[in-house]
């Protein structure tokens, strides 16, 4: 249905005839029997090759049809009506001088919904307008609400999913956040436990960040960790890989079906990323620049393990790292698998 047509549920209608019959004096005929009812507005049209535009234009909400005219079945007329998308459901009472019942089957399995012989009762006819306009503009509020509750439905639906998405990612950073990091790493542990594969687990922070946000200030700091964040995203490959903002100036890296090795050199990747954004940290301890130091472990869990113990493991990593002069990456293998 078009839009146009659609409109019709949206507004206070009248009920709008139109009549497609080639003789005039039919059309006089009718217009002086609908002409006494206010709310239906009458429109006529000689040619029934225009039928379809017309009906249209006007919204027509009942169409009366002649079923004999000189260019065109009217039968055929009907077949047209029911194929076009814009008029397939608009009532069609079709107008004859003939009152077979052949006739009127063959009308009915094409789609015509009632029959007349003409010229009918006044008050008959105009009875069936109505009834027959009344059921189509129904139906048209019927669709255009269900329309809307779709619609709404779509839209809730849409906003559910971008609210679910704003609640699972940093606000500063735009990458994920902690409770996103928490799920996360619960969901891939467990896939890995099915899999019998490895699972690598990165946790980085930023060197000295107290001492740049203390000397470049909050404004800068936050810059500093937008920038290290898309520097950090810069390293991540697969579509896989998983990086959160564990809190402040702490990051973290979850990499599925990958062992230890694998996760040092996306680690290593990682530094290297970070220093090649060149941020200046004239605080620094250990250089000119921003650095990071980064702890890296790797499982194949097992039935029964709690994922605490890879953060565990690269916490002691990373702790490691910073002891060591920072700027670097350590790993640390998981030693308590019975937590």
């Amino acid at each position: 249905m078009s839009d146009t047509r659609s409109k019709l549920s949206l507004e206070n209608h009248k009920i709008t005839v139109l009549l497609i019959d080639d003789q005039a004096m039919i059309a006089e005929a009718v217009r002086r029997a609908l002409s006494s009812e206010k709310d239906i507005e009458f429109h006529y049209c000689q040619d029934p090759t225009k039928g379809i535009k017309l009906a249209t234009e006007i919204n027509a909400t009942v169409i009366l049809q002649d079923l004999v005219m000189p260019d065109i079945d009217g039968l055929m007329m009907v077949r047209y009506f029911r194929v076009n998308k814009d008029t397939a459901q608009i009532p069609i009472i079709l107008l004859s001088t003939k009152d077979e019942a052949s006739i009127k089957s063959k009308a009915f399995s094409l789609g015509a919904n009632d029959y007349m012989v003409k010229l009918p009762d006044k008050i008959e006819m105009i009875a069936r307008v109505r009834y027959h306009s009344q059921a189509y503009i129904n139906q048209l509020q019927k669709d255009e609400a269900f329309r809307a509750l779709e619609e709404s439905k779509a839209k809730l639906a849409e906003a559910n999913r971008t609210l679910q998405k704003l609640s699972s990612l940093d606000g500063l950073t735009g990458i994920a956040n902690r409770r996103n990091f928490d799920e996360t790493l619960n969901k891939e542990w467990n896939r890995a436990m099915r899999s019998e594969k490895s699972i690598g687990l990165l946790m980085l922070d930023i060197d000295f960040f107290k001492l740049y946000n203390d000397h470049y200030g909050h404004q800068g700091g936050d810059d500093c960790l937008k920038k290290f964040a898309k520097g950090l995203d810069s390293a991540i490959h697969r579509e896989t890989d998983f990086l959160a903002r564990y809190g402040g100036e702490e990051f973290s890296g979850i990499l599925p079906d990958t062992d230890l090795n694998g996760s040092v050199k996306v680690a290593e990747e990682m530094r290297l990323a970070i220093k090649d954004l060149r941020i200046e940290h004239a605080k620094s301890k250990v250089s000119d620049i921003v650095s990071v130091s980064i702890g890296v472990s790797a499982i194949i869990p097992l039935q029964g393990t709690d994922p605490k113990i890879l953060i565990c493991a690269a916490d002691q990593a990373l702790y490691k790292a910073k002891e060591d002069g920072r700027d670097r990456v350590k790993s640390g293998l998981v030693t308590d698998v019975s937590s």
